[in-house]
């Protein structure tokens, strides 16, 4: 018998005479703009040869000569093996003969790196102490100020040499000036009601996506509205090989939350079934429950291995969440039976936080470098970011010690 909740043939036949219909102007903006860029696979090219380390080491160096010495630095340290093995971890953090397999394999991630200085103190940091690198990095600092300075191609380049996944945030949000709620942090509980993209941003997020694609290689980034969602669906399955995670501000907090935002990447994924939806943060609020729900969901429509359950397990101590958010626990017991979890560490161990002077703040993300250096915080929020490091620690080691494996930075810690 046919189920009552089966989808009618004429549905699906109406979404795709829509899809295909002539001059649509929904739908057709969206090709213009890949036109624009000289069509999907001159847009790939391009991001395949300049995201290439070579290219974006040239980028480095004629925009920033000493962020070229930290690189080279890096990337001796890496080829010396300086870096702890992950089996020498695991053995320090009294980790089983008998671990998981890799499918169980939790990526350890860590948010937000703004700067890419932080990003060679934490490896010298790392390598003092026998510690592991995050096999995952999230960044939420304004696009073209960085492209400016020059951090952009030099993260670029760090995590092609730690051969580490990283995330970006485009320019083109609610913090924009475009969403109409948001005057300032005082009324920063717009943009989190997900008013981020109003009108025609939409194809303003692609048409700023190309372009960082094309010119840096950067392939993921930060989704943190429903429209943009379904433009990077309709841009990846017109041949773009982009890629994006949806963000925790997108508020899913429920099973059905996933059901809908899965039910549209499986509607829209290529023919060989893959989307570009690489990453999948839930709210803060989820509990293992949820979790468990959202894994079966994800199994149901073929999405295990090519969408990460990323998970917050620390927050930043103020302006987002009741502290102490400290879900490492629950982490240890999901992690047992859902796979392809990445553990998020926004914020350091909630004990450490509490004795900082200035302890991490999510609104420390807005300001621009300008006035991080003018108040004189550039110092203290580098703390902030090795706090989120000690608690990616934290959390190997509790995940090893239970038999469960971990991903760091692969091309650092990989060999004996």
């Amino acid at each position: 018998m046919k189920s009552p909740l089966t989808i009618d043939r004429k549905a699906l036949d109406s979404i795709n005479a829509f899809l295909q219909e002539k001059d649509n102007p929904v739908i057709q903006d969206v090709m213009k703009i890949v036109d624009r860029f000289g069509g999907a696979a001159t847009i790939n090219k391009a991001a395949a040869e300049n995201g290439k380390l070579s290219n974006l080491l040239e980028k480095v160096k004629r925009g920033n000569p000493r962020y070229a010495d930290d690189l080279a630095w890096l990337t001796e340290q890496r080829n010396a093996r300086k870096f702890v093995s992950l089996e020498d971890f695991k053995r320090k953090a009294g980790a089983p003969p008998s671990m998981r397999d890799d499918s169980y394999q939790v990526t350890l991630e860590i948010s937000a790196l703004q700067y890419f200085p932080w990003l060679i103190a934490e490896a010298k940091q790392a390598l003092a102490r026998g510690e592991l690198m995050p096999g995952r990095f999230i960044r939420v600092r304004a696009m073209k100020e960085q492209e400016n300075d020059g951090d952009l191609p030099a993260v670029a380049a760090g995590m092609k040499i730690l051969g580490a996944s990283w995330v970006e945030s485009l320019d083109t949000r609610g913090t924009d000036g475009s969403n109409v709620h948001l005057g300032g942090p005082e009324t920063i509980t717009g943009y989190f009601g997900g008013v981020g993209q109003p009108n025609d941003h939409p194809y303003q997020w692609l048409s700023e996506y190309l372009h960082y694609y094309t010119t840096y290689g950067v392939r993921q980034v930060l989704n943190l509205n429903g429209g943009t969602v379904l433009a990077g669906y309709i841009l990846y399955k017109l041949g773009v090989d982009m890629e994006f995670k949806i963000s925790v501000f997108m508020g899913n907090d429920n099973p059905f939350n996933v059901l809908w935002t899965l039910l549209t990447a499986k509607l829209f994924a290529r023919e060989d079934g893959t989307t570009p939806l690489i990453g999948f943060n839930l709210s803060n609020s989820v509990n293992n429950w949820t979790l468990e729900r959202a894994a079966h969901v994800r199994a149901a429509f073929g999405f295990e291995e090519n969408v990460r359950l990323e998970h917050h397990i620390t927050e930043t101590y103020k302006s987002i969440v009741r502290q102490p958010y400290d879900k490492l626990d629950e982490l240890v017991e999901v992690a047992k039976k859902v796979k392809n979890i990445s553990a998020k560490h926004e914020g350091g161990v909630p004990s450490t936080e509490q004795g900082r002077n200035h302890p991490s703040d999510i609104l420390d993300y807005f300001m621009s470098r300008a006035d991080v250096e003018a108040q004189g915080l550039m110092p203290v929020m580098e703390q902030n970011y090795l706090d989120k490091h000690d608690s990616v620690q934290r959390t190997a080691r509790a995940l090893l010690a239970a038999g469960i494996p971990v991903l760091a930075a692969p091309d650092l810690h990989s060999c004996g």
